[in-house]
């Protein structure tokens, strides 16, 4: 199992990511840019979304501005782009993620990274990535977790120029409390946590002091 919290403090740039356990989901944004650094998690009558801190410094809120939560039923759903209105639209986690396909910001081609989370306890876990020229995509099916457990993608393996994809299955990892999540993340990139523990649920964002 890996210590999440020493991957957090030891990866400067993960990109997005999304941490699924038995009673938590965490979904957090990175940014280098001033565009990408520009932002907030605000809540939603179903969810959060992300917009602009300062909207005169808005550049291009294409990729950026989106719902990255959202309620389906009984389901919440967690991705890093407005894929999760495609899967709340269609009703359909994989259906609807057959659909699309990584981001189109070359030479990067963000991963598209999404969960769903049932009320049973058991969840999914997708990334989109590109290869050879293609999209691949893939599902990971949990049927559940133990309690302290949690299994971890993020859009990134880290820093590089471009920037490399996610890699392999998600890590299995411990699911520390949201305030050590957010400490851990690597202060000059980090921007928003949304922590979701029982059902209650806490926002962090850099850009309001947190």
């Amino acid at each position: 199992m890996t210590d999440f919290l020493e991957f957090l403090r030891n990866n400067p740039y993960p990109g997005r990511g999304i941490a699924v356990g038995k009673d938590r989901v965490y979904y957090f944004i990175m940014g280098r840019s001033e565009n990408s650094r520009n932002r907030i998690f605000t809540e939603t009558a179903d969810g959060i979304r992300t917009q602009a801190h300062d909207p005169a410094k808005m550049k291009d809120p294409s990729l950026i501005i989106y719902h990255p939560v959202r309620t389906m039923g009984t389901d919440l759903v967690v991705t890093n782009g407005d894929q999760t209105d495609t899967i709340v639209e269609k009703g359909d986690f994989r259906a609807a993620l057959m659909t699309r396909e990584y981001e189109p910001d070359s030479p990067n081609f963000t991963p598209r990274i999404s969960a769903v989370c049932h009320a049973d306890g058991s969840f999914e876990l997708s990334i989109l990535k590109h290869k050879d020229g293609r999209c691949l995509r893939e599902f990971f099916c949990y049927e559940g977790c133990e309690e302290g457990k949690g299994y971890f993608l993020s859009t990134y393996r880290g820093p590089g120029d471009p920037l490399p994809s996610f890699a392999g299955e998600p890590l299995e990892i411990d699911m520390p409390a949201p305030e050590a999540v957010w400490a851990a993340l690597n202060e000059d990139n980090k921007v928003s946590l949304y922590a979701n523990v029982g059902g209650a649920v806490t926002i962090f964002n850099k850009n309001r002091g947190d």
